[in-house]
């Protein structure tokens, strides 16, 4: 893959650097905060070659790589300056729900690594101890446990730096406030007083005793204070003392308010999200991970499962272990990895083979994209098996009270973060839902999925061949040239959802129209951007070029006939420059529609392939 050449091209068609307010990625997912995404070419995008998909979700336009992922967002953020860009600062008009998941998804994607590498390390290191292989009083153990430990008593400071980014402040600044939550000092005081049975004050305010290592919330609440501080502290100091009377009341008034309100705040939250959580278990603990279990796919399918993800890590990090998120998210990841290798084995077909087994198979390891993406959505069955095998392995979990007890992508590789407690029983029934979700989704996936559907298209087409032979057709050939899709790839519902009638569309690589047919012009708009025509047989069609491109008022469009005018296939109808339009930002794919498709009894267009000028690519059947 060039990923240069792939990153121009996504980089182009999000509407350039200048629509971009913000960039991160997860492991398969380029994640925008675009400030128009009208003006970002959905369609093309979804074509483009690298891309497996596109969606909208939680106020972000997600661009699916898959694995390659890195690389892409290297060559886009090498090609631009969205580091230093100011967009935040424009209006947001987002709706509450989407600025939420948006802020979450930007706080937690970035520090995923470090969090993924600690429980890793923690896994490895209860590897080591089962297999007896090291002591726990060893300094090996003492070594390694410290190591992992680092990236979870830290993730204040870790988490400050990704907020402080978010939330637009100083990301030194924000670091600097979680490192007070945790010094050594701070932590002894709290210490001594619990014992002797006294408190803390500073300027005579209380201060909670309570302690902040791997806390998630308290940081990012005082982050967010410190947007309004520091912004407030830059307006009142004067110019000749701002470089350090700003840094100094940021400090001072958000390091004593986290320690005195917001930090202590903080934790009673965190406190009662684990208490609610203990609450749910011992009621129905079978239903969460059912419930996540089976709907996981969906939630990866609009973006979300990121706004459950900090639940997960805060259980983690106050309770020591996690029922609630990551066991069903286990179980759902490895079922869409059995549904695609058992699609694998059925089809007949060698491309699609390939692509489904290795797309199973980093299903299994914990990256779904490709199997969910590219084999069972596809495909419809492996979504309905992964569903089904997600959900009956999150009842198992949820029965058997299966927990993890460090962080990783949920897959086959990281089921060692379920050996905790006091035996292995855990790590077993870890391991025997797992089978049990891909087996059942392997099994559902094996006995449903056809080849048969294309063969059945196949068999459909020989026999409307027959019957145009019999009943008579009419044959409309491609007015542009270009890249030939459905009507629902169309960013516009009234052509997306056939409202003016069936047809297909074309993404041009060229500005010229031609007359699709042999008959007559019915009227050119006033603003050149839409033809209608007659066909000698009666056949009405309509050619529309671009999306909205009829308030450009006719600016870059030069039309070539006039209503009345007798055309034949081939027969220039309109020119255009296909830059200028797309340099003012509109979508330029080009519907062409049959408008008295009632008068028919089918319309069989082609799609998915490029086609040129005068090149046979619909079928209306008398």
């Amino acid at each position: 893959m060039n990923y240069k050449s792939l990153a121009e091209e996504i980089l182009r068609l999000v509407g350039g650097e200048s629509n971009i307010a913000s960039l991160v990625h997860c492991a398969t997912r380029l994640r925008f905060t675009l400030k128009d995404e009208k003006k970002a070419n959905t369609a093309k995008l979804k074509q483009t070659k690298g891309v497996m998909g596109v969606v909208s979700s939680g106020g972000q336009y997600q661009v699916i790589i898959g694995s390659d992922v890195s690389h892409v967002f290297k060559e886009i953020m090498g090609m631009t300056k969205l580091e230093n860009s100011n967009a935040g600062e424009e209006k947001d008009n987002r709706k509450i729900a989407d600025k939420v998941i948006d802020t979450i998804s930007g706080i937690f994607t970035p520090v995923l690594p470090a969090i993924t590498a600690a429980g890793m390390l923690k896994a490895v290191l209860a590897i080591l101890i089962t297999t007896k292989l090291i002591t726990n009083d060893s300094q090996t153990y003492q070594v390694l446990n410290f190591m992992a430990d680092a990236g979870f008593y830290f993730l204040p400071i870790l988490l400050a730096n990704s907020a402080a980014k978010k939330f637009k402040v100083n990301p030194y600044m924000a670091m600097m406030i979680g490192g007070m939550l945790l010094h050594p000092t701070f932590t002894g005081m709290i210490t001594a007083a619990k014992e002797a049975g006294t408190g803390i004050a500073v300027f005579g305010m209380n201060i909670p005793l309570a302690s902040y290592g791997s806390s998630v919330i308290p940081i990012i609440l005082s982050v967010w204070l410190m947007s309004y501080v520091e912004p407030f502290a830059d307006k009142v100091s004067p110019k000749a003392v701002k470089f350090f009377l700003k840094p100094l009341i940021t400090a001072m008034v958000v390091g004593i308010a986290t320690l005195v309100v917001v930090g202590p705040l903080g934790y009673i939250i965190s406190d009662k999200v684990a208490v609610g959580i203990g609450a749910i278990e011992a009621r129905a603990s079978w239903l969460v991970p059912t419930i996540i279990g089976a709907l996981s796919p969906l939630l990866v399918m609009t973006g979300t499962h990121y706004g459950i993800i900090p639940i997960g890590i805060n259980n983690i990090m106050t309770l020591g272990y996690d029922t609630f998120v990551g066991p069903g998210m286990m179980v759902s990841n490895v079922a869409q990895g059995g549904a695609a290798l058992a699609i694998s084995l059925k089809t007949k077909d060698s491309e699609f083979k390939q692509l489904a087994s290795t797309a199973g198979i980093t299903g299994l390891c914990g990256i779904t994209e490709p199997a969910l993406y590219g084999v069972n959505l596809k495909t419809k069955i492996g979504l309905y098996a992964s569903i089904i095998g997600g959900g009956i392995g999150g009842l198992f979990f949820g029965i058997f009270g299966v927990a993890r007890y460090a962080t990783g992508s949920p897959g086959l590789l990281t089921l060692p973060v379920y050996i905790g407690g006091d035996s292995m029983s855990n790590f077993y029934y870890a391991c025997i839902g797992v089978v049990i979700s891909i087996v059942v989704a392997f099994i559902i996936a094996f006995a449903l999925y056809k080849d048969s559907v294309d063969e059945t298209v196949e068999e459909k087409k020989e026999e409307v061949k027959k019957a145009l032979v019999k009943e008579g057709m009419v044959t409309v050939c491609a007015p542009l040239t270009g890249e030939a899709v459905a009507l629902r790839e169309v960013n516009d519902l009234t052509f997306a959802e056939e409202i003016m009638g069936p047809g297909m569309a074309i993404i041009p690589t060229e500005g010229k129209v031609v007359s699709p047919v042999n008959g007559t012009v019915a009227m050119i708009f006033e603003t050149k951007h839409a033809i209608a025509l007659v066909d000698d047989n009666g056949t009405e069609l309509l050619i529309h070029v671009g999306l909205d491109t009829v308030k450009l008022g006719g600016k870059y469009f030069t039309a070539h006939v006039k209503a009345g005018d007798k055309v034949k296939v081939g027969s220039p109808l309109v020119d255009f420059d296909l830059n200028g339009i797309k340099g003012e930002g509109y979508d330029i794919i080009t519907p062409v529609i049959v408008t008295n498709s009632a008068e028919y009894s089918s319309v069989l267009p082609i799609t998915d392939r490029a086609v040129k000028m005068g090149e046979e690519v619909i079928k209306v059947v008398k």
